[in-house]
């Protein structure tokens, strides 16, 4: 039963890599091609950071996390027995993302990039805050992304979800 999720997985990550060999193969890294105007652009950049352009270590400790995401996700997979499919898709989808970005990070040093969207603004202005002084924060673009960045943020909700969400339990009291 849990091995057909297991598909959605390797349909993930071969998705991502032929999204990106195909991006590679028409476009020059940093070009920026417009889809719908300003708001969706395709455009061809590798990320050395992590997902959404965070940066938080270099490519050995993003190929450590991944693996790590690796590990963990399958392990939960295979203890959410009862559960039922809404938890192994999201552990099939965060599987399946942590794997493309892996495989770019082992073949390239970084990972490739290309989803542009313009979603929102965001603008944090700077404070200070007893000894914390924050210089702020803004955010023009969204970071560009992929593919197996978004199976494994979609995944990640679904777990989320789950973890916060009641269920209805199955036992009736009287």
């Amino acid at each position: 039963m849990r091995k057909k999720f297991l598909w959605l997985s390797l349909l993930v990550l071969v998705l991502d890599q032929l999204s990106k060999t195909l991006v590679s193969s028409f476009m020059k890294i940093g070009e920026s091609i417009s889809v719908l105007g300003i708001f969706f652009r395709l455009t061809y950049v590798f990320n050395p950071g992590g997902a959404f352009g965070t940066k938080l270590g270099n490519n050995i400790f993003y190929a450590i996390l991944s693996v790590l995401a690796i590990i963990i996700a399958y392990y939960f997979f295979l203890k959410s027995k009862k559960e039922g499919k809404f938890l192994h898709i999201a552990f099939s989808l965060v599987l399946g993302g942590a794997a493309g970005n892996l495989l770019d990070r082992i073949r390239y040093g970084e990972v490739a990039d290309f989803l542009d969207f313009d979603f929102f603004n965001i603008k944090i202005p700077p404070f200070k805050f007893g000894f914390i002084n924050y210089s702020g924060f803004f955010l023009d673009r969204w970071p560009v992304f992929n593919i197996a960045d978004s199976a494994v943020t979609i995944g990640m909700i679904l777990i989320l979800w789950y973890v916060i969400i009641p269920r209805k339990s199955s036992i009736s009291t009287p």
